[in-house]
């Protein structure tokens, strides 16, 4: 499997909440109000699925390794649109939360913020993931070797068997501080 594999399948996943997300955004509408544990279910998912571990595999192994090639000013130009898109949607997460928080704490406005946030979502990573299937990840697979892509995968494993021991350990963190 080349290193893109694990990062095609879990665009799918993605794309399975997305949908989720987009049928919640419609409810929310139809009935004036959110579910706060929905929102925190989504959060977590964008959060340590979407962005830790599958944005994580993308920043941290193969732009690192593409950023050591020498690719085509194309190629260039979209790595770094991705890499902004990713701070945006960490952005878009972030004040997510914050709306959450405040509709949680009996301000029924922050609802137009949350609606306005899981849109912006559930329009962005669609984009997103085309943007990478079908214009970046298989083009960049030409400018490493066999092995060059078979370390990568071997490490996008190890990274994802590390991801729930780091997650964990920060729970158990969170709570130790408090």
């Amino acid at each position: 499997m080349m290193p893109v594999g694990p990062l095609m399948i879990e665009h799918r996943l993605i794309e399975r909440m997305i949908k989720i997300m987009r049928v919640n955004l419609e409810n929310i509408s139809k009935e004036g109000k959110v579910d706060p544990a929905f929102v925190d279910t989504a959060v977590d998912f964008i959060r340590i699925y979407a962005d830790r571990c599958h944005h994580g595999k993308e920043e941290d192994i193969l732009f690192r390794d593409l950023a050591k090639k020498k690719i085509s000013d194309e190629h260039n130009r979209i790595m770094n649109e991705l890499i902004e898109e990713h701070k945006m949607g960490r952005n878009n997460v972030k004040n997510l939360v914050e709306a959450k928080e405040k509709y949680a704490h009996g301000d029924n406005g922050a609802l137009k913020e949350i609606v306005s946030n899981i849109e912006t979502l559930v329009k962005f990573y669609p984009k997103h993931i085309e943007k990478e299937d079908k214009h970046f990840f298989l083009p960049c697979m030409d400018y490493f070797t066999d092995a060059e892509k078979d370390a990568m995968l071997n490490e996008m494993w190890e990274f994802d068997r590390k991801m729930i021991h780091e997650k964990y350990t920060k729970v158990v963190e969170q709570y130790e501080k408090k």
